[in-house]
């Protein structure tokens, strides 16, 4: 990382310098899409402009592409229509819809005029699917050939009709109302002798997605069965894109992020940003809420505490122990909902088998409660030996008392940790939002009934 960042450094001091900007654009159009889209997005405004301006058009619609949302909208806001069209049109087909979908009305109505009929057609139909759809996360750069030829007349067909810019990994096979009847490798194709047909040798099982079907259920095809695009396809099976791999990897990405925010109670955002491009408001905003109501549920915990007052004043060694209490109930019930929220997003679990999997994690539960129960027993004979003279009731027992509802509480916490996120999910929510913050502030409540309970019933 560090590397990368000097090599940056030296890009920018480079492209500062008007007379050597020409001599380092013959050398950045080498470069990687990504690692150009890196040097160039940090750039000043106009000195973008200049440099794309001098690349490749090839290379100018990948760069532009390459930049994160953000800085792709400020230039569009920033420079003629006209100028931000040229580029526009050279992106890929999915990354022109996603800029697009992020315009505001009058944005997108000052743009199309500049747009040549078939992009334009293209990135309305694009922009019009759901963007949590396959239909949103497609691009209709994809080549495809006819079931009725042979081998040397799709190459042919491939030749004259397929632009540079169409992924030719994967060739799809249609029949002349473009649906979707097989698909074959370019590599395949090649290799094969030229007047055997197209359908003798295409693959016909194979997995598709619908255009309604949900983005990250496709980001898990593409991962299961380790393909570099998948085709998707209308209700009467007719080929209307294709994702492609580096698409799914965003999806995971973006997925893994929101599932992180709301278990962390943070409210996910619609707005594609990273940390140093969202605002302070916008921080506020996503944190705010849950931090809000986890407040004034925690005003419960001291009710409980108000309660047994009376069990505090006479036996003070109690309140030295709280704090344990809450942070191993916390940690625990973290735990066992991490466990439960990743096995279910894998699909290794589903709420079917309910039962099973409390009962996994009472056993689980039981044998870490025991373990745990039995350092906090020696840790309080060791902390507290000092004032064993001064207690009514002997240290060993208070310690046994105070490692019992320890135990006891890593139980019940873990419990609750498996079961909420189960609880939601057959609800119809997302599992994720039962985590983190919202566990904690359930199993610091019922540890410290727990606690003050067991004292209660030892001590009083």
């Amino acid at each position: 990382m560090v590397e990368d960042n000097d090599k940056n450094r030296q890009w920018h001091k480079r492209l500062s310098h008007a007379d050597s900007i020409r001599n380092a654009v013959r050398e950045l159009e080498n470069l990687p899409e990504a690692e150009l889209g890196d040097i160039l997005q940090v750039l000043k405004l106009e000195d973008i402009v200049e440099v794309m301006s001098l690349l490749r058009e090839e290379k100018q619609g990948s760069a532009l592409a390459s930049f994160d949302i953000s800085r792709r909208l400020e230039i569009f806001h920033n420079v003629s229509r006209k100028w931000f069209a040229a580029l526009f049109e050279k992106m890929p087909s999915d990354a022109r819809a996603d800029t697009f979908q992020q315009l505001d009305t009058q944005g997108r109505v000052s743009l199309l005029p500049y747009l040549h009929k078939t992009v334009r057609e293209d990135v309305l139909k694009l922009s019009a699917y759901p963007h949590d759809t396959a239909g949103g996360i497609m691009s209709t750069d994809f080549a495809i050939i006819s079931e009725n030829l042979n081998c040397e007349q799709a190459l042919q067909q491939l030749r004259q009709e397929v632009p540079h810019d169409k992924m030719l990994y994967h060739l799809y096979v249609v029949d002349e109302g473009m649906r979707l009847k097989g698909f074959m490798t370019l590599k395949e194709l090649v290799i094969s002798e030229p007047k055997e047909s197209v359908s003798s040798i295409m693959r016909r099982d194979f997995p598709l997605a619908r255009l309604d079907e949900d983005r990250e259920t496709v980001a898990k095809k593409i991962e299961k069965y380790d393909l570099l695009a998948l085709p998707v396809v209308n209700e009467e099976n007719q080929l209307m894109g294709i994702v492609h791999q580096d698409d799914a990897i965003e999806v995971i990405r973006a997925e893994q992020t929101e599932d992180m925010e709301k278990f962390m109670g943070i409210i996910p955002g619609s707005e594609i940003l990273n940390y140093n491009q969202t605002s302070v408001a916008g921080h506020f905003r996503k944190r705010i809420i849950w931090l809000a109501i986890l407040t004034v549920v925690g005003f419960v915990s001291g009710l409980i505490i108000r309660q047994y007052e009376e069990a505090l004043s006479a036996l003070m060694i109690l309140a030295l122990y709280i704090p344990m209490m809450a942070d191993t109930g916390g940690n625990s019930g973290s735990q066992a909902a991490t466990v439960v929220i990743r096995a279910m997003a894998l699909g290794q679990l589903t709420t079917a088998n309910w039962l099973n999997i409390l009962f996994k994690e009472w056993r689980i539960s039981m044998l870490l409660g025991t373990v745990l129960g039995v350092i906090a027993f020696a840790m309080i004979i060791v902390i507290s030996r000092d004032s064993a003279a001064a207690l009514e009731h002997g240290l060993g027992f208070i310690a046994f008392g105070i490692a019992l509802a320890l135990a006891l509480q890593v139980v019940t916490s873990t419990i609750i940790g498996a079961a909420l996120p189960l609880l939601v999910n057959r609800l119809g929510g997302d599992p994720a939002v039962a985590a983190s913050p919202a566990i904690t502030t359930v199993v610091d409540i019922t540890g410290l009934l727990i606690y003050f309970g067991v004292a209660t019933l030892l001590f009083f």
